[in-house]
Order: structure tokens, then C-alpha cells, then sequence
């Protein structure tokens, strides 16, 4: 590897390590309450893959201030903090899942009604808390999840059909939490920073009544458990007037961080407004096409969150390696481009890796090994090829999640 393209690959990963530091829970959390603070008592919970990070921030500026609290996070993303913090599957919910769900319900209903209730919010709530109607279990869960994220859906139409046969999400937290007042602070993993959809909206209305269309594959039991699913809390019910929601980080910080960061490093800057969706493998060669279009000197910086329709058996990756493999296909033997796809959350699909960093010679180097570039995409295993071409990049737990982020240099 030359030294130009060892400094590349160096800039990407610095830039991409400014943008998660700028969207951070613990700083945006702290940053938040130093401007508008609370007053005492407090009661904290905080559910997501950033929870623990944002209750520390709450914490380093609270203090004794908060009475009681109960975090919930991904396995290996917890930290030590004054109360009690859970574990729980992610992307896959487990039994886990639903003893959280119990301990937030029998929380929530502790607290005293004249206190103020602090809720942090993140993505990946959805399937790390969650309590079913009578009937429904963790067997049931399990196999609504496993279609849900083979289907090829986004996270809005995920999250329609999850909240409507839950008694934690749609807005049933917050009829749990009424008469007290609550704060939420969220970071977004959503386009458009829909309160609805972060977390499938435990504190927020859900207008649309209707029961979202089913897809192709969806386990026969799930229209009969939609139709008998009680009601959502309409939007005048009394229960959101005390709920006060707002967004700490998004997505767009992520891409104006990178954007400065980039600038610094003397780059031409591109930052597409498009939100990057659709199916991984097609997008990942229409920006890769895009990259090498371009003139030299220019760092592109696009953001987003795409699909994967998984084969009945998928290898090791997610979407971001799938994308980057893609990306990869049509980079191959160009010199002077190099592409970067990864979760903010340092995670992708049901791996450790937040995605890869490939480059004009990732499809050589994956040959090397007896590995094929296109085999590795139809079978969803690009993580097996990129792991073995030294492409794939591990930060470990980031403290955030504002969907994933994709970056291409052209030199």
C-alpha cells in the first residue's frame, strides 16, 4: 500500500470518528441540560443502543438530583452508572428484551406522579424493551423481528407494524408515565427526525389508525394479532399534553461535521442532500459510479440508511458491507478512490463491524483468498470477503446512532 493511499484511508477514518464525536450522547445529552436545566426530583430512563452514554451525560450534570433510574441498552454497550443498567438482543430481541420491558412497566408505574421523568431515547428501543399483549411471546417476537428484517422494509414501515401490537410503543409509554411531566431527548435514527419512528414512538401520537399493509412473507399470525391489537392512544388523549419531546442529534450533524472536517484537511466538500435508501447492493454502485465521475481533490459526503433483502441463509455482514462491496466491484483497479460505509452505532446488521473502507483493490485482494466479489453479494456474506481483504472497520460501542454514514475520496 502506498503512502497516499495508507493517507487516505487515514483521512476517512478521521473523518468519519469527527462525526460520531459530534453526534455523542453523553455531549449532546450534557450540552442540552447545561442550557435548559431541571429541577429536582428527576427520574431517569434511558433505552437504546447510545442509553448509556446519554445517562452519563444526564448524570454529569444532574447529579444526586436524579432520584432513581433505569437504563437499557445493547449487550456490550453498557457502562457503569448509579442505578441499574439492563442488557438486552439487538437486532433480534430476546427473553432479555422482555424482562426489560417488564422492569420499565413496573418503573414507570414507581415513580411518584408529582416528579419530573427524564427519558433518553436512541435507536435500536425498539427491539431492546418490549411488552406484548397476553397470547404473545418471545417465540412470536422473534419470528415478527426475523421477517421484519429480511423483508427489505425501512425502519418507518418496521416500526408501523411493531408499535401497533406492543404496550410500550405508539405512545403507550407515555400513558403509562401520565399524569407526570417528561422530557425526552432522542437521538434520531430516522429520516425526516420523526418523533414517530425513533424508538417506534413510546412518547408520541400515532395519527394513522389503519393497520399497515403485510408484504409477502409476513407470518400468517400477524394480521389476526394487528386486528386484535387494543387501540392506540389517539393524539388529544391527555396523556402527550406533559410530554416534551426533543432532538439532540441527528443525522445532518453527523454530515455537517464530517463536511468541516474534511474542509480542514484541504478536500473539495460535497455533501448530498439525498438521504441515501433502497436496496444496498444497486446503491452502492450508483455511488461508487458517482465518486469516480468526479474531480480530483473532492471528498463526497452522503448519508442515509439502506435495505438488504437477505437469502435464506445470509453469511456475515449488513448493509453497510454490502454496500461498500458493491461500491467496491465498481472501483475495481481505478487508483485514487477510496469509499467508506458504516453505521454510526459501530455496528452493522448482526455484526461487531460498523461497515468497511474499500478501495480500487479490495476485489484483488478478496480474489487472493479464493473469494468472489459477486458470489459474496448474492449470498449476503460480503463481511467474510472484506474481512479477509482488511477492509472492514471496528470502532466498538460509539455512544450514538444517527443511521449510517458514507464517504468517498477522489484524488
Amino acid at each position: 500500500m502506498t503512502n497516499i493511499a495508507r493517507d487516505c484511508r487515514q483521512q476517512l477514518l478521521e473523518i468519519f470518528q469527527a462525526a460520531l464525536a459530534e453526534t455523542n450522547g453523553r455531549a449532546r445529552v450534557s450540552e442540552y441540560l447545561h442550557k435548559h436545566p431541571l429541577a429536582s426530583p428527576v427520574y431517569l430512563i434511558a433505552f437504546g443502543k447510545a442509553a448509556g452514554a446519554m445517562a452519563r451525560g444526564a448524570h454529569e450534570v444532574l447529579g444526586n438530583r436524579i432520584r432513581d433510574g433505569l437504563v437499557v441498552t445493547k449487550r456490550g454497550s453498557s457502562e457503569l452508572l448509579p442505578w441499574p443498567v439492563l442488557e438486552a438482543g439487538h437486532p433480534m430481541p430476546d427473553a432479555a428484551s422482555l424482562e426489560a420491558g417488564e422492569r420499565l412497566i413496573e418503573f414507570a408505574k414507581s415513580v411518584p406522579r408529582d416528579a419530573q421523568v427524564l427519558t433518553l431515547l436512541s435507536g435500536g428501543a425498539s427491539a431492546l424493551v418490549e411488552a406484548l399483549p397476553s397470547g404473545l411471546g418471545l417465540t412470536r417476537l422473534r419470528e415478527l423481528n426475523r421477517w421484519l428484517l429480511g423483508a427489505g422494509l425501512d425502519i418507518h414501515a418496521m416500526n408501523a407494524i411493531r408499535k401497533r401490537i406492543s404496550l410500550l410503543k405508539g405512545g403507550r409509554l407515555a400513558q403509562l408515565l401520565y399524569p407526570r411531566k417528561v422530557l425526552c431527548l432522542a437521538i434520531s435514527d430516522v429520516s425526516g427526525d420523526d418523533p414517530r419512528s425513533i424508538g417506534s414512538g413510546p412518547l408520541v401520537a400515532e395519527p394513522e389508525a389503519d393497520i399497515p399493509p403485510l408484504s409477502v412473507g409476513a407470518p400468517e399470525w400477524l394480521r389476526t394479532a394487528l386486528q386484535q391489537a387494543p387501540p392506540l392512544p389517539r393524539p388529544n388523549d391527555a396523556c402527550f399534553r406533559n410530554v416534551t419531546f426533543r432532538i439532540v442529534a441527528r443525522l445532518d450533524d453527523a454530515r455537517r461535521a464530517a463536511a468541516e472536517t474534511a474542509g480542514k484537511l484541504g478536500y473539495e466538500v460535497k455533501v448530498h442532500a439525498e438521504f441515501i435508501q433502497g436496496d444496498a447492493v444497486k446503491t452502492g454502485a450508483r455511488l461508487a459510479h458517482e465518486l469516480l465521475e468526479s474531480g480530483a481533490g473532492v471528498m463526497h459526503v452522503w448519508g442515509g440508511e439502506t435495505t438488504v433483502q437477505l437469502p435464506p441463509h445470509p453469511g456475515r455482514g449488513g448493509r453497510n458491507q454490502s454496500l461498500a462491496l458493491s461500491a467496491a466491484l465498481v472501483l475495481r483497479g481505478h487508483a485514487g478512490a477510496w469509499f467508506l460505509a458504516a453505521g454510526t452505532d459501530g455496528t452493522d446488521g448482526p455484526t461487531e463491524d460498523a461497515g468497511a473502507l474499500v478501495d480500487g483493490e479490495t476485489v484483488a485482494r478478496g480474489k487472493i483468498h479464493g473469494l468472489d466479489t459477486g458470489t459474496a453479494l448474492a449470498k449476503a456474506d460480503a463481511g467474510t470477503l472484506l474481512e479477509a481483504s482488511g477492509d472492514l472497520i471496528h470502532t466498538g460501542p460509539t455512544g450514538t446512532n444517527v443511521m449510517d454514514l458514507i464517504l468517498g475520496i477522489r484524488t
